[in-house]
């Protein structure tokens, strides 16, 4: 029963004979917690540092390659004799892309030439007219004034005349009455003298002479009344010339109205030569448009690029503003990136670019350009309606252009369109 109730003594194990050191123990995991202190340290530190250096620059996935691509298309309406170029073929600036036939437009120019000589010709008359009229236009008017002097002149010296026809004729009437009283009184002397002689009572030379003196008497009257008809014709021809002289008179100031339209006359002549001066201009563009349009028959490429997208063909009828070909110009191409708007905080223009495109294994090098004006959403055929009831905000993507630094594109190998990953170091 004692033996069962008493325990028996447990030994504890030497730690000496066992092998085992406390102290050095402890050392372990010191050095342990040492070690993984040290490892947390190092990964922070180096955390912060991808951090930091992930913080300097932004990027994005979507972004391409763009550059300018050139339509060239036709000017004229032709006929297409021929195509001196092909798909994906290097073609510098001012090469021949397309040639038109040129007949008709060779034609053109020879009438307008011909039109313009026509005109010019008209031109020429025309302007010698102008001051011929003017000239003529005086010398009328000077002409119609010395005429209606003239005219005035010559009534004056009619009047004259007619008033001393009226005078002589009113004279020779008096004259008529005198010479009739006088044959009466001679014709009286004679009868009474014939019965004198008759009884004697007078002598025969007495009687002679009263018969002398009647028929002088009768003479006289005959003259008077002679010079009145004279008087009268003269009154007539007087009247006459008068009349006359008031005609030339009128026509005098006709000519003079005449001559006083000198001026519009002239204005007439300078309105034509005017006129044929316009048509001359006319003329004169027809041919340089005439010109313009064989010139348009060489179609020539305005840049050095690429062609592509090649529709025209010999035989072909061409039209204005049909498209022919494209030319895509490789000097002048850029980076489009569309940066989501919570990566433009500190996004700026002239921050450094470092980029690379999935068909090379290279980097490029560029500068930040600018930022888009709106979001490309907004440049899209549907811009969003955002006021709307159902309205869920969605992050937008301005587009920001990177243009490359000299020489990084001299090979021309980069193509409007390729994908691009660029970085955009913003501190």
């Amino acid at each position: 029963m004692s033996d069962l109730a008493t325990p028996t003594p447990v030994k504890k194990p030497d730690p000496v004979r066992s092998g085992r050191n406390p102290t050095r123990g402890r050392a372990r995991k010191v050095a342990r917690w040492a070690i993984f202190l040290v490892f947390l340290a190092v990964l922070a530190v180096a955390g912060y540092r991808i951090w930091a250096y992930l913080s300097t620059y932004e990027t994005t996935d979507d972004a391409q390659i763009d550059g300018h691509i050139n339509p060239i298309s036709a000017r004229i309406t032709g006929h297409v004799i021929a195509v001196l170029t092909e798909d994906s073929r290097y073609v510098n600036a001012g090469d021949v892309l397309v040639r038109i036939d040129p007949q008709d437009y060779q034609v053109a120019i020879d009438k307008a030439q011909a039109d313009l000589v026509s005109a010019e010709a008209t031109l020429g008359s025309l302007v010698t007219t102008v001051p011929v009229t003017d000239i003529n236009s005086s010398s009328q008017l000077v002409t119609a004034r010395s005429g209606r002097t003239e005219a005035d002149a010559a009534l004056v010296g009619a009047e004259r005349q007619l008033d001393a026809a009226r005078a002589r004729l009113v004279s020779a009437q008096a004259q008529v009455l005198e010479a009739e009283a006088d044959e009466q009184k001679a014709h009286d002397d004679e009868s009474r003298y014939r019965l004198l002689v008759v009884k004697d009572e007078i002598s025969r030379q007495v009687y002679q002479t009263s018969v002398s003196a009647e028929a002088a008497a009768k003479a006289t009257v005959e003259a008077r009344r002679a010079a009145v008809a004279e008087a009268g014709q003269n009154i007539s021809v007087a009247e006459s010339a008068v009349a006359q002289a008031r005609t030339k008179i009128v026509q005098a100031d006709a000519a003079i109205q005449a001559a006083l339209t000198a001026p519009r006359q002239v204005a007439i002549s300078q309105a034509r030569a005017k006129s044929a001066q316009a048509q001359v201009d006319e003329m004169r563009a027809a041919l340089e448009q005439a010109k313009l349009n064989l010139a348009y028959c060489t179609i020539v490429a305005p840049v050095s690029g690429i062609v592509g997208k090649k529709t025209v063909e010999v035989g072909q009828n061409v039209s204005p503003g049909q498209q022919l070909l494209d030319v895509v110009p490789l000097d002048d191409i850029w980076v489009t990136a569309n940066f989501k708007e919570t990566q433009l905080q500190h996004m700026k223009s002239g921050q450094r670019v470092k980029f690379t495109v999935d068909a090379y294994d290279r980097e490029y090098r560029g500068t930040v350009e600018n930022l888009g004006g709106a979001s490309g959403s907004r440049f899209s055929v549907l811009p969003p309606e955002n006021a709307t009831g159902n309205y869920v905000k969605v992050v937008q993507r301005i587009p920001v252009r990177i243009d490359l630094d000299p020489g990084q594109n001299a090979d021309h190998r980069l193509r409007p369109g390729m994908s691009v990953d660029p970085k955009v170091y913003v501190q």
